[in-house]
């Protein structure tokens, strides 16, 4: 089997290189494009649009075959040796001058268990806790609610047992659109055969179409919301008063403090219906069994972590925790989104999420790597990008396009230019690679081995359907190499095959003590999955929270106002994609089903907005702050609400990342991206 390309694609069971669903793909001889298997997740073998079209970037004429290195102004080829010795090089001179403290690593959520592995050694063999992934950038503050309350930041059910579910409460995500299998193989059958569906969104979406309930919240209010809905449980006698006795700690001070909580005010301020969000909250609490989705509409304010600790607190009053068809359940964006934090590619953790303050962990790793990793928390993905140009002078970027991804986008396309030296490894050359002094040329989903972790804890194997074209490298050899390379430890980077690593991987990672590759098989094997174990935990939190509690404190929460203010002339900018959209766009824009499939950029605005601006539909618009602006055409709409306009953020052009603000969650450093203050007007008028 050849393709155009005079590549040889052998047909192989993989994972799909797409969201957290983890659908399972491999190679159609006969189109050339992806088909789906049997596999853990797609039990029917069903892909959506985005899978279908996976294959299209694999043998793509932009993929980046051979190392680049920059000489003046410009990138030419370059030997993997001329391009190694650079890197080592110049990651030396800031080791030696600035401490290892000035090196940054940007690890990938769209790359293997096993990499991530090793490339967070590689920065803490090094000597700097400077390592971190775009996790940071969407579900931080989720997993820093639910692991500093129930001790696992992951999703507390299975997406089996989620079907048995009496209700579905889905705040700021949009599976239908973002996870499509999750929703048309697992929800909307369940909701079809009588599952109540609530949804909280600033806008109508394709979710929203199966809902009973919607709530459109007003960005940067979901907890004078959260707090509403938890009054109205405990005034209607809603909650589960035996779960709260056994189960939770804090009652008594939370009630009284819902006291002060005026329903109407609260819903009146969130910018809902008093009415509906009582029946909201009644259709959640009224059944046996009601299960929470968040996504990043919950996540992605700077008091993202506050946002889901009010989300926590429901749950806990309603008993919906510890049980099939319950809990709370973050729906993963990228593929390993979730094994990337799982195997230590965060800052504050090392694998297995214990921190790297804990001595005992440290003492662990340092029985298997020979050297204890550093103590002290490193900077976020973000924290670091401020710091470009200061404190941080080198970065190595694995798999990840910042430039695009990160708010204030004119700001850190500046700072990652004030690097004294910055090395990028990925399949194209992207807006960051632009500005590197190095590319390595990457390998893609399809020509890699090793695991990934989906959205609800499956582990599952990819195997590689075809080679890396021309003069490029399997990932996980070249960051041995890099790893040999930079800190001289030849023996901890002597890997012979994936499967060698992920046996370090559940050495060290006690979620994943009991896995193996030949426990995975063609399957899945789900964390926890302790030594000796034959079956994972399907749900989490069953007789005690996975902290080891037998409690869980309810959490007073109180409502912080957006970074950005807003003022008469000011409409609120909320980013999102759909479903043709995914990561940076490195990756769909070069797919042709995927780009017959989009339409225009386009900016929803609301009519009564419009018509106060003078914005007919489809005229161009622009959309502007102090951070920057873009144009885009118009499209005028009631599915999105009063006040608020919506534009996807994973084109490069406009790229609205632009817009976006990075203001900071105190707690998970995650950024503000889904409330920013913009003025709307129709291009060119302000010069008419």
């Amino acid at each position: 089997m050849e393709t155009p390309g005079e590549r040889v694609f052998e047909a192989r069971e993989s994972i799909c290189p797409f969201c957290g669903v983890g659908c399972g793909l491999s190679y159609d001889p006969k189109s050339g494009k992806a088909t789906g298997w049997r596999a853990p997740v797609n039990t029917r073998g069903e892909l959506c649009p985005k899978g279908v079209a996976a294959f299209d970037v694999v043998d793509h004429p932009d993929r980046l075959t051979a190392p680049l290195v920059r000489d003046g102004d410009g990138l030419r080829e370059a030997t993997w040796e001329e391009a190694f010795e650079r890197i080592e090089t110049a990651f030396g001179e800031i080791r030696d001058r600035d401490g290892p403290d000035a090196l940054f690593f940007f690890a990938s959520s769209n790359c293997t268990n096993e990499e991530n592995y090793v490339f967070q050694k590689l920065a803490r063999l090094l000597g700097t806790n400077n390592v971190d992934n775009c996790a940071r950038l969407c579900h931080s503050s989720t997993v820093a609610a639910m692991q500093e309350r129930f001790g696992a930041g992951a999703m507390t059910n299975s997406l089996v047992d989620l079907t048995e579910a009496d209700a579905y409460f889905v705040v700021g995500a949009n599976p239908a659109e973002n996870h499509p299998i999750i929703f048309q193989s697992y929800l909307a059958p369940a909701i079809r055969d009588g599952t109540t569906l609530i949804h909280v969104d600033p806008r109508e979406n394709a979710t929203t179409k199966l809902a009973a309930h919607h709530l459109p919240v007003r960005p940067g209010y979901d907890i004078p919301l959260l707090n509403a809905m938890a009054k109205v449980l405990v005034e209607e006698g809603l909650t589960d008063d035996a779960f709260l006795e056994e189960r939770v700690s804090g009652v008594d001070a939370f009630v009284a403090a819902l006291d002060g909580v005026d329903v109407d005010a609260n819903a009146e301020l969130a910018g809902v219906d008093p009415g509906e969000l009582r029946a909201a909250a009644r259709a959640y609490a009224s059944v046996e069994r009601a299960a929470i989705f968040t996504g990043m509409g919950t996540s992605q304010h700077h008091c993202g972590t506050d946002n889901v600790h009010a989300l926590l607190n429901l749950a806990l009053l309603t008993g919906n925790v510890g049980k099939r068809g319950s809990g709370v359940n973050p729906l993963r964006g990228q593929n390993n989104v979730q094994g990337a934090g799982d195997v230590g590619a965060l800052p504050n953790v090392l694998p297995g999420y214990a921190p790297v303050t804990d001595v005992d962990a440290r003492e662990r790793l340092a029985r298997e790597w020979g050297v204890e990793p550093p103590a002290v928390p490193g900077l976020t993905e973000v924290e670091a990008t401020h710091a470009f140009g200061g404190g941080v002078r080198g970065a190595f970027v694995f798999g990840e396009n910042p430039v695009v991804t990160e708010p204030n986008a004119n700001r850190v396309a500046e700072k990652f230019d004030s690097l004294d030296f910055l090395a990028v490894h990925d399949l194209f050359l992207t807006e960051t690679a632009a500005f590197a002094d190095v590319v390595l040329p990457g390998s893609a989903w399809a020509e890699r081995g090793g695991t990934v972790t989906n959205t609800d804890r499956q582990v599952q194997r990819m195997r590689p359907n075809a080679d890396p074209p021309g003069d490029a490298r399997e990932d996980l050899a070249v960051l041995c190499e890099l790893g040999r390379r930079l800190t001289g430890l030849d023996a901890q980077f002597d890997y012979d095959s994936p499967e060698q690593v992920f046996e370090e991987i559940a050495r060290v990672t006690p979620q994943y003590a009991g896995m193996s590759y030949a426990g995975l098989g063609t399957g899945s094997q789900r964390w926890p999955f302790p030594e000796g174990a034959t079956e994972g935990v399907d749900v989490l939190h069953r007789e005690r929270f996975a902290s080891g509690d037998r409690c869980a404190a309810l959490r007073v929460v109180e409502h912080v106002d957006p970074a950005d203010a807003v003022d008469d002339d000011h409409l609120v900018l909320t980013t999102g994609r759909v479903l043709q959209h995914f990561n940076s766009g490195a990756l769909t824009r070069r797919s042709g089903l995927l780009t017959r499939l989009r339409s225009e950029d386009a900016l929803q605005i609301h009519p009564d907005d419009a018509v106060e601006r003078g914005i007919d539909d489809g005229v161009r618009v622009r959309v502007a702050n102090d951070r920057g602006s873009v144009t885009v055409v118009a499209d005028v709409t009631p599915a999105v609400r009063r006040g608020t306009v919506f534009a996807t953020f994973h084109y490069a052009e406009p790229l609205a990342n632009a817009l976006t603000g990075d203001a900071l969650d105190p707690v998970s450093k995650i950024p503000e991206y889904k409330h920013s203050a913009v003025r709307v007007t129709v291009e060119n008028a302000e010069s008419e």
